[in-house]
């Protein structure tokens, strides 16, 4: 019993209680329900309490304690220990007393010591999972879908929403939040409460960074330290060749997002400070935005988004969004890379400049995935950008002063990147910018980003291909290195797989709604496969089957269809043998 306890014991009670704080905060419970659940949160507290305090003294005095106490269980130990501790000191002070009684049975100490104390056993057994004999590739992909799961259960509590939500549109709504996409059936300002918003920004943050990052993240850092075998178990979702820096990659991961994401909130928070009435709709505003543009989600607390009368005109708000959009889809191996160039470069001037040593070449240089990634998205941006001013200077521009021109067509060529957000009228915009954001939602954001698409890395891949054959070159290069076969190979089948998913899509979206225009079903099935989120305004009335197709695309667009085929095709055994060639007639 004690060594069960001493295990997995705590992760229950930790659990129990944590589903505790779900529950009082979902439903409006009677007071003899809200006592027993307060109860509960004091149980779990003081089993806590228990097993820490005979964890030091196995540890101190037997030494038989192989468990490692973490830094974070010492913390909340401690805190709840010195809290204690002062309500009895001051048990003769009747004033004193009551405050400190206060502090420590106020509910929302209590939960969010619940709250801390499930992620920090959360994230010590997520650190077990590389024991199951599972295909990395399959629980990824379950992981995402465990979470739409949760999100969905979590949306449909009551206090969630301000009236009754279906279970096909709250699955709907938490499969477009994990998946980063940004389609609605119900309108996200009104149809849901601040805690409903707030589930739906919980679900856009684990899900654009992906729930096996922030696991292995909380695992580690709780940890401090992991075996050769969770590092190679993880080496399968972080873009990282060398095994050594795995660790250290998922840190910066989410060290960089959440820098950018504070950043981020801060500019737009002084941006619209004086367009909201309290200080903390716009602090809720700039929170929610940051983080649904880092993350390419398109979610919006307005109802019009970013189209409502209010921001309409707040230029300098679009261009900071656009930007968070442009750091959330370059992908972070490109921010990396672009941040160890600049390094050495620096440390290479210091060393010549400052300390009078000779330049010694260092032998730093962006990689060439680096170097494609940002030459496509310049000629992406470029290009898109002309179109759009073009096609849109005297229809969804026309009367808006030059900056607001400027800044609405940046954005309007930002966005369909995989973002979703809209300044301009999407349903009043010309045959012509509809074609190209096809263009642009279908090549999307860059490989390792919170952005979803074909890649941009694939689509230029793909295009050296054709050049190389029509150049009737055996191989394709670029910037001085030669692309590998397995590239070119990938890259033709996750664009043959993205025709193949798109087309169905529409078909039976075209089948299940066929009053709707095809021009507005093709828009909302490629946007949907592209996690972009955009729509011409169908997708409220979308009917079940359509929707339930939508959402199947969204999560394969999300995922990838490549990886889904990984994850449930055997692999092929080792081929030491090799038949002999033919060519199959092409043109």
């Amino acid at each position: 019993m004690i060594r069960w306890m001493l295990g997995s014991g705590l992760f229950i009670f930790s659990l129990l209680a944590f589903l505790g704080v779900i529950v009082e905060a979902g439903f409006e419970l009677p007071f003899h329900v809200v006592i027993v659940i307060h109860i509960l949160y004091f149980l779990c507290v003081t089993v806590f309490l228990a097993v820490i305090f005979v964890r030091i003294i196995l540890k101190f005095i037997r030494k038989t304690e192989r468990r490692k106490i973490l830094i974070s269980e010492y913390f909340l130990f401690i805190v709840l220990i010195v809290l204690l501790t002062l309500n009895v000191l001051m048990s003769g002070d009747e004033e004193s007393k009551i405050v400190f009684i206060n502090i420590v049975t106020d509910v929302v100490f209590l939960r969010f010591s619940i709250i801390l104390l499930f992620i920090i056993e959360l994230s010590k057994t997520s650190l077990k999972f590389q024991r199951l004999d599972l295909n990395p590739a399959l629980l990824f992909i379950g992981s995402f879908l465990l979470l739409i799961l949760i999100g969905t259960v979590l949306l449909m509590l009551p206090r969630a929403t301000t009236s009754d939500l279906s279970l096909l549109d709250a699955f709907f709504t938490a499969t477009s939040a994990v998946c980063v996409t940004g389609l609605i059936v119900v309108d996200t300002a009104t149809h849901f409460t601040h805690f409903g918003q707030l589930i739906i920004l919980i679900l856009i943050q684990i899900g654009g960074l992906g729930i096996m990052t922030f696991t292995t993240f909380f695992g580690f850092f709780f940890k401090s330290s992991s075996s050769y075998e969770n590092t190679l178990f993880i080496q399968e979702f972080v873009n990282e060749n060398k095994i050594s820096q795995i660790l250290h990659t998922i840190v910066k991961v989410v060290a960089f997002t959440i820098f950018i994401e504070l950043v981020g909130g801060v500019f737009i928070y002084f941006s619209i400070a004086d367009t909201f009435e309290t200080s903390s709709k716009a602090i809720w505003f700039s929170a929610f935005h940051t983080i649904s543009a880092f993350c390419n989600a398109g979610f919006s607390t307005l109802s019009n988004g970013l189209y409502e009368p209010v921001i309409r005109s707040a230029y300098n708000l679009h261009m900071i969004l656009a930007g968070l959009i442009f750091f959330g889809g370059i992908g972070f191996p490109v921010i990396f890379d672009i941040y160890k160039s600049i390094k050495y470069y620096v440390v290479n001037k210091y060393l010549q400049v400052i300390k009078g040593q000779q330049y010694v070449h260092r032998g730093r240089h962006l990689a060439v995935h680096s170097k494609i990634v940002l030459a496509t998205s310049a000629i992406l941006l470029v290009t898109g950008f002309v179109f759009f001013f073009a096609a849109e200077f005297n229809n969804t521009l026309a009367g808006l002063p030059w900056y607001g021109k400027l800044a609405g067509a940046i954005f309007g060529t930002v966005t369909p990147r995989t973002a979703g957000f809209n300044t301009v009228d999407m349903t009043s915009l010309s045959v012509a910018t509809i074609l190209v954001y096809f263009f642009l939602m279908w090549i999307g954001a860059s490989p390792g980003s919170t952005g979803g698409g074909l890649k941009t890395s694939t689509f230029a891949v793909a295009v050296l291909n054709v050049l190389s054959i029509s150049k009737r070159k055996e191989r394709i290069e670029i910037f001085k290195r030669e692309i590998t076969n397995e590239s070119v190979r990938k890259a033709f089948a996750v664009i043959l797989l993205s025709f193949l998913v798109i087309g169905l899509a529409v078909f039976l979206v075209t089948l299940f709604n066929p009053e709707l225009p095809l021009l507005s079903i093709i828009f909302e099935c490629v946007s949907a496969f592209s996690t972009v989120g955009l729509s011409l305004g169908i997708t409220g009335v979308l009917s079940a089957a359509s929707k339930g197709v939508i959402i199947v695309t969204m999560f394969l667009g999300r995922v990838g269809t490549l990886t889904l085929l990984v994850a449930l095709i055997v692999s092929a055994r080792t081929q030491s043998y090799r038949y002999p060639s033919e060519n199959v007639f092409i043109t």
